[in-house]
């Protein structure tokens, strides 16, 4: 455990030096690089800012890379990669794998960062600091503090809850502390920073009362489950999940997009939905400030900057089946017709869809982009979301690897989808007229037709897969109900197909419809078989041998 803690903190002097020299935008004001956690900084208002401003980025860096999709998405089986990951897509990840250990050590990098900032603002900051900076400060630290061990907690269960590292730096008695006190504990904290932000950003992208407010909308209606008896959820926390999300709806003066592409349509940073986004910056000659993740999941070189390296990444043949309009035939062999789902254009690419905002290199030239219509008996349905195009496509923004787009972590659509959930409760299906209302707005937003019929768990989950494809969110949907249902979530995890397939459009260019058939050839690896034993992530190797307190019994916090 002493690894675990002392590791963290060296690395976070490090990349706190780092991390301030390479800021660009605006609300991350560059601090001396030379003086960080002395007395002579944290001395004004600005300089309080800067330090905070540290937390919406570089530390989450490790995750975001390639961690948050591998984990938030292949795992929960939304997408796959034919040849790259397999063990997060065959949900075998082992103690060795990289993206388990990239997480880990990300969100306790955070875990550290923010506790360096309340420790050092607590002592250092000096006389000119006023008071509600001070406190704004604090809170941002903490809103960061629980968000990670909200990650920590769900992936890996009984996870040490260190709130000093400076305290613990020589402590070899440190042990991880048990699911229920985490979750105890970040709600908590949550609601104490929700007391102290301001209803409005403090600058643009900083964190409000309302983001406080939407993640314990969230935080409630999982506790709900993790306090569940047998399979029903604790009604006290689904009605505090129900009540955060409408006072976050009602009150904070955010607004859903009209249109569902527009949320990825670059620039599209710290919009109207926006409840909370890592703020990344184009970053020419510095690392890990940036968004790196384009460069994965863009199909091509041919829309990307020398990068491009998702070519066998695609939305499976489980997610595709969850977009209304499509037909099922053949025994689940086939997947045929098309759908009014706008989510499914702004989230993956169909064979022959077509995206003027990104500029595709073709023989003898360049065009807007076509996604092309490839193979002979597979191919894929590329990742869309989050890929902006060429360095021409973004005002010269972007180069390999290297990435300006800023990365959701708390969208407004979620709050209508919490109070649904909520409302619905424990009860098989609900007529709630606010909770269709709401399930609505998401829903026809798509442009699908009203939902007339009484909602149900799986009506909304669904929705909840096709909103949020590709951000993340699957996985921890799914730990969510596994917490008072784990049958359920196998059968939904056990009920998917991984494997290949071959997409072919009706014509070239302008294709109305789809038929995708099975890869005839590829019958090995279509099916998973999630259980006990492997549903949670394993604690990576490194870890264990370095801190074997991590192996004891855990103890509440």
């Amino acid at each position: 455990m002493r690894n675990l803690i002392n590791i963290d903190f060296r690395v976070l002097m490090a990349v706190s030096v780092i991390l301030f020299s390479a800021c660009k935008k605006d609300f991350l004001d560059q601090p001396p690089t030379d003086r960080i956690v002395d007395a002579s900084f944290y001395k004004t208002d600005d300089q309080i800012l800067a330090a905070t401003g540290l937390l919406y980025s570089k530390v989450w860096f490790d995750y975001n890379d390639k961690a948050s999709y591998n984990l938030g998405d292949f795992r929960a089986g939304t997408a796959f990669s034919a040849y790259n990951d397999r063990g997060n897509v065959l949900f075998n990840t082992t103690g060795d794998n990289a993206e388990n250990s990239a997480a880990w050590r990300a969100f306790f990098v955070v875990v550290a960062q923010s506790n360096l900032a309340i420790y050092n603002i607590k002592k250092y900051a000096g006389p000119e600091v006023s008071e509600p900076i001070k406190k704004h400060g604090i809170a941002e630290a903490r809103f960061m503090r629980a968000l990670a061990y909200r990650y920590l907690v769900m992936n890996w269960g009984d996870v040490p809850v260190i709130t000093n590292n400076v305290e613990k730096l020589t402590d070899t008695t440190i042990s991880r502390n048990t699911v229920k006190s985490v979750w105890k504990f970040i709600t908590s904290e949550m609601r104490a920073v929700a007391e102290d932000l301001p209803s409005t950003p403090i600058r643009p992208g900083r964190v409000t009362r309302w983001s406080a407010e939407g993640m314990l909308a969230r935080f409630y209606l999982t506790r709900a489950g993790v306090e569940a008896s047998g399979v029903s959820r604790k009604q006290e926390f689904l009605d505090s999940a129900k009540y955060y999300a409408e006072r976050v709806i009602s009150q904070s003066g955010l607004s859903l997009l009209n249109d569902y592409a527009k949320l990825f349509l670059y620039p599209y940073d710290n919009n109207s939905e926006s409840l909370f986004s890592l703020q990344w910056v184009y970053s020419p000659g510095a690392w890990g400030t940036q968004n790196s993740t384009p460069a994965y999941l863009a199909y091509s070189s041919d829309i990307a900057n020398g990068d491009g390296w998702g070519g066998d990444k695609s939305a499976t043949w489980w997610m595709l089946k969850q977009y209304e309009g499509f037909t099922v035939e053949g025994n689940d062999n086939v997947i045929r017709g098309r759908t009014l789902d706008q989510r499914l254009k702004a989230t993956f690419m169909l064979p022959g869809a077509h995206y003027p905002e990104i500029t595709q290199r073709i023989d003898g030239g360049e065009q807007k982009l076509i996604y092309p219509f490839t193979g002979s008996d597979n191919n894929f349905v590329a990742i869309k979301k989050y890929v902006t195009g060429k360095a021409k496509d973004v005002g010269g923004k972007s180069a390999s690897q290297n990435y300006d787009n800023d990365t959701y972590m708390m969208r407004l659509a979620e709050m209508y989808l919490i109070y649904a959930e909520a409302a619905l409760g424990n009860n098989s299906s609900t007529s709630d007229a606010k909770a269709l209302e709401y399930f609505n707005k998401v829903h026809t937003r798509a442009g699908l037709a009203t939902f007339d019929k009484p909602l149900t768990f799986d009506v909304i989950f669904r929705e909840r897969i096709v909103e949020f494809a590709m951000e993340s969110m699957a996985w921890y949907d799914l730990v969510s109900l596994h917490y008072y249902n784990p049958t359920k979530a196998y059968e939904i995890l056990n009920s998917q197909d991984r494997g290949l397939f071959y997409v072919k459009p009706d014509q070239m260019p302008d294709p109305t419809q789809w038929t995708i058939n099975k890869t005839s050839w590829a019958t090995a690896d279509r099916k998973i078989n999630a259980n006990s034993g492997n549903f949670q992530l394993p604690i990576p190797n490194t870890e264990l041998s370095q801190a074997p307190n991590l192996k004891k019994a855990p103890v509440d916090y």
